[in-house]
């Protein structure tokens, strides 16, 4: 808690200072002023929660002061002190809400009881203020997350909400919602949402409109732009670019508006028109902002493909084609780019029959498994957009024929051995017996066959399979540590950090610290 005492007075403000342990009292900085306009300047910078000040002062007065001061600290509570027992200060100490009046000299004993009943008027405030806020922001929300389901169920829901809120939605009124979309890497829990907020609402307020904000599933920000005109299409990017750039140290994202519709039965529409806009984001660079005008503008149609694309991607992978690979893979940047005729999850469910032609490819031609790629899944919900699915593509063909060329054909029981591990690491339970089972043979003679091929026992590779994966999410700052043990097959994350250790010389906390920081 910060203490301000202002007082033209040096010996006063020492005298102060020295009669009390304020320390004691919950006071860990103690500024001074010497006179009203030192300390309107001391009480904008640091902001204390008690000022202890004289009434008169040259060039400001205390009441002056205080006066301004309560219009940026509203909840800073004054105590006067004075030697004049003049009663018009009082009545203005008084209307200013002080504590008390404290006359000159001053008594030590008195000050600790004044200080006291300030403090606990400031807790008192400050906890009636931020119930306030909280129950303004909870119900703002509320009515927020009203808009992204259709209206008419929840009419009185949203007038009655609305109606706390002291918000008044006419005929006239003109909504236009803003989704942005960040990175699926970026943590959605961890961004500055409130002051982002505020920020806009700032901002909106400057071209007479007004701002709502909710989540959805945990990885979009919406805000429902309105207000009684209907904004320009430049107006509507100079929403979009403030939000991308108030969110661009956090990472990438994407932002796109929908269609501005008039009425509140339409808010619900215009939410709607937003997320098909932001379907197309997928599609275009990152950091992209896109509005129904901006699609209109910037439509492209590339080449179509073939319907045999897929069919034509294996038979080059199984047939050792790494040109007709690349000539095939180069085809769809320029039919994806900024693409508004195929949805998102079309896309991605091509990539992913794809990236499963890879794999079946690899299982054909015997290629062992290789740990750090990752369940396709996995891949594709990380991809923030087309461009980086097709990189991930792209590097995986071209790791497919590195290890064409440099793999020595394996025995086909240990490819069926290395990949039944692959699919079946994560359960705990999975044992010699199982593996043994899955290729027909006896425990023990898989357990000398696997060692005679490879150098190493099962268990041995088995571990290994699952320290590398382990290795891998350690990596991924999204992951605890406790997760990633029950995701490499361990229930137990003592175990398992015993385990990572006498594999990697380091615990995982130490591995997933120096990995970070390199």
């Amino acid at each position: 808690m910060r203490l301000l005492i202002v007082d033209d007075e040096e010996l006063t403000r020492t005298g102060v200072i020295a009669a009390l342990d304020w320390r004691s009292l919950g006071v860990d900085e103690i500024l001074q002023a010497d006179d009203g306009i030192h300390g309107l300047e001391m009480a904008r910078r640091y902001r204390p929660e008690i000022i202890l000040c004289d009434v008169r002062m040259p060039r400001m007065d205390g009441t002056v002061m205080l006066q301004e001061i309560e219009k940026i600290l509203p909840d800073t509570v004054a105590i006067f002190m004075s030697g004049y027992s003049d009663k018009e200060y009082l009545k203005a100490a008084i209307r200013l809400k002080a504590v008390n009046y404290i006359e000159k000299p001053l008594n030590p004993s008195e000050i600790r009881e004044t200080f006291l009943a300030a403090r606990e008027l400031y807790r008192q405030k400050l906890h009636s203020r931020r119930g306030e806020t909280l129950y303004s922001k909870e119900t703002s929300f509320q009515l927020a997350r009203q808009f992204t389901v259709p209206y008419g169920p929840n009419q009185k829901e949203i007038e009655r909400l609305s109606g706390e809120l002291g918000l008044r939605f006419t005929a006239d009124t003109v909504f236009t919602a803003f989704i942005l979309q960040p990175d699926p890497e970026t943590d959605i829990n961890g961004l500055p949402k409130e002051a982002l907020f505020m920020e806009l609402q700032e901002f909106l307020g400057r071209h007479a409109l007004q701002a709502l904000y909710t989540e959805k599933h945990l990885q979009y920000l919406v805000f429902h732009v309105f207000g009684e005109t209907r904004p320009a299409q430049k107006l509507l990017e100079a929403i979009g670019g403030f939000l991308g750039a108030q969110f661009a140290p956090f990472g990438k994202y994407a932002v796109a508006a929908g269609d501005s519709l008039r009425g509140l039965p339409q808010a619900f529409e215009a939410y709607a028109s937003a997320v098909v806009t932001l379907q197309s984001c997928f599609f275009f660079p990152a950091n992209t902002f896109l509005t129904p005008a901006i699609l209109k503008a910037e439509s492209a149609s590339g080449t179509a493909l073939s319907d045999s694309f897929e069919t034509q991607f294996f038979e080059a992978l199984t047939g050792r084609n790494p040109e007709t690979c690349r000539a095939l893979l180069a085809q769809l940047p320029s039919f994806y780019s900024r693409n508004q005729n195929t949805l998102q999850n079309q896309a991605k469910d091509f990539y992913y029959k794809l990236l499963l032609a890879l794999e079946d490819a690899g299982k054909q031609l015997q290629l062992p498994p290789e740990p750090g790629d990752g369940n396709i899944v996995d891949v594709l919900e990380s991809c923030f957009n087309v461009q980086e699915l097709h990189e991930i593509l792209a590097a995986r063909t071209e790791a497919f024929f590195s290890r064409l060329e440099h793999t020595v054909r394996e025995n086909s029981t240990i490819f069926l051995i290395k990949d039944y591990i692959s699919k079946n690491y994560r359960n705990e339970l999975l044992s010699v017996k199982d593996i043994s089972d899955h290729v027909f043979l006896s425990t023990s003679y898989v357990c000398t066959f696997f060692k005679n091929e490879t150098g190493q026992t099962l268990n041995q590779y088995l571990t290994q399979y699952r320290m590398e994966k382990a290795k891998q999410l350690l990596a991924d700052p999204r992951y605890k540590i406790t997760d990633i043990s029950s995701k490499v097959g361990y229930s137990d994350s003592n175990y398992f950090g015993k385990s990572f250790k006498k594999y990697c010389g380091l615990s995982p906390s130490e591995y997933r610290e120096r990995t970070l920081s390199a």
